[in-house]
């Protein structure tokens, strides 16, 4: 697929920039940890920066806005969970101050890009027209537990 060929996910830079930051983690960032943080700090690093572009594929591929930025939310989670790991790696002395530094600034575009998204979502109510999303809102739900 050539880049003016991109559809649908791939078509979003928050993904794309996701998966790029989990290839980064993996290729680049693994395999330098010591080898007694193998189960334990690399595993966990591994699935939570994958998580990140999983969940915003699965929320991409909800239909009804709500899901999407549900699933947008346990994605910049995932993001959030991923710098944990990194700053306790930093910590441990197993990052230098540039990797860190580095991987920070990473983090932080994917924060952002991951924010703008989330509110693009909430703006855009992408099947909130459908029939039967009045009886799924969660706002509607809200409402009923409310009177």
């Amino acid at each position: 697929m050539t880049p003016d060929s991109k559809k649908g996910l791939d078509s979003l830079l928050v993904w794309q920039k996701a998966q790029e930051f989990a290839l980064f983690i993996c290729s680049e960032i693994l395999g330098n940890l010591p080898a007694q943080e193998k189960y334990a700090l690399v595993s966990q690093l591994r699935r939570s920066a994958q998580s990140i572009a999983a969940n915003i594929a699965e929320g991409y591929g909800r239909y009804y806005y709500q899901e999407g930025i549900r699933f947008t939310y346990i994605a910049r989670g995932s993001l959030e969970e991923s710098y944990s790991h990194l700053s306790f790696a930093y910590k441990m002395g197993y990052l230098s101050h540039e990797e860190f530094e580095d991987l920070f600034d990473k983090v932080d575009e994917l924060r952002k890009l991951t924010n703008g998204f989330i509110n693009y979502l909430k703006n855009s109510k992408r099947g909130v027209a459908e029939p039967g999303a009045m009886y799924y809102t969660a706002e509607k739900i809200e409402e009923k537990f409310r009177t």
